[in-house]
């Protein structure tokens, strides 16, 4: 029927995906299989964020790449952090920002260091003259296991020095330069809402960014930063690949009402959203954008 808009359920590739395997971490865009889709085919800006400047942590791949895809088309220059081994998929991402006419600064570095977190902040006021939009979407994930007796004290170290307290690092540093009008967005999970035993301590760390999503909210929004979080269900990204087994993999989002994982380019909308002037009186939201798994 002209008009209609295609059936959700099946606009991507739905499980079982035969040919997907795991990845050590923290894995590549470039080895997965399906190809996520970013929206670098598809998306089509209307200014949203015309002359702005957003700095992405994790933006070399995933969602982060695809925010970062979007953000360019909307009139934004984007600064990706990621990590140094993840090189490959960052370059990959700058040729796909620039290819929509804006600058994209690259920042290689470990958010688990603590002068690396001030440091991407300073680098992007310094090279790109201002920072309005914070995109807080790094994350680890560990190998899933099959209990809690398996995790061990160094995981669950890394897992919470970089899913939410780097988070603290960042915004201190960024908080001397956003200005009234600016906003702050972070990638929380399902997973805060709907815990999975195999990734106790990946889940945890998401429940406290929906803390920190909403405590901070309440500070900032007095001096005019609005702060909000994009809570994914399952989306088909190197996290992924780097985190579950094969025969894991093969079924991965099956189980979910839409029976398929989401893909990259179906989270950027809500980050655009969020940053952009539409949102003006949305402060402290957590937007769901999980195939219909329900945040509860």
């Amino acid at each position: 029927m002209s008009g209609q808009h295609p059936d959700p359920t099946q606009i991507y590739p739905n499980p079982p995906f035969n040919e997907a395997k795991e990845q050590d971490w923290p894995g590549s865009d470039s080895k997965m299989n399906p190809t996520p889709d970013w929206g670098q085919d598809s998306y089509k800006g209307s200014d949203k964020l015309k002359g702005q400047v957003a700095l992405i942590t994790g933006g070399d791949s995933g969602i982060g790449r695809a925010v970062a895809i979007a953000f360019s088309r909307e009139g934004c220059d984007v600064a990706i952090s990621y990590l140094p081994q993840e090189q490959g998929d960052a370059e990959d991402c700058k040729k796909m920002v620039e290819a929509s006419g804006k600058k994209c600064l690259l920042l290689p570095g470990d958010l688990c260091q603590k002068e690396q977190c001030s440091k991407i902040v300073d680098e992007t006021v310094a090279k790109l003259g201002k920072l309005n939009i914070l995109v807080l979407n790094h994350a680890f994930q560990g190998k899933s296991v099959s209990d809690i007796s398996k995790l061990d004290y160094d995981r669950v170290m890394r897992a919470f020095q970089t899913n939410i307290i780097s988070f603290f690092e960042i915004t201190k540093a960024a908080l001397n330069h956003l200005q009234r009008g600016s906003s702050i967005i972070t990638t929380g999970s399902i997973q805060a809402y709907r815990p999975s035993h195999g990734i106790l301590d990946y889940a945890s760390t998401k429940a406290a960014i929906v803390g920190f999503t909403k405590g901070l909210s309440q500070e900032l929004m007095p001096k005019g930063i609005r702060v909000n979080c994009v809570a994914p269900g399952p989306i088909w990204t190197p996290l992924v690949a780097a985190s579950f087994p094969d025969e894991k993999l093969k079924q991965f989002g099956g189980s979910y009402p839409a029976g398929r994982p989401g893909q990259p380019a179906e989270l950027a909308g809500a980050y655009v959203y969020l940053a952009s002037q539409a949102a003006s009186f949305v402060n402290s939201e957590v937007l769901g954008v999980t195939g219909g798994g329900m945040l509860m």
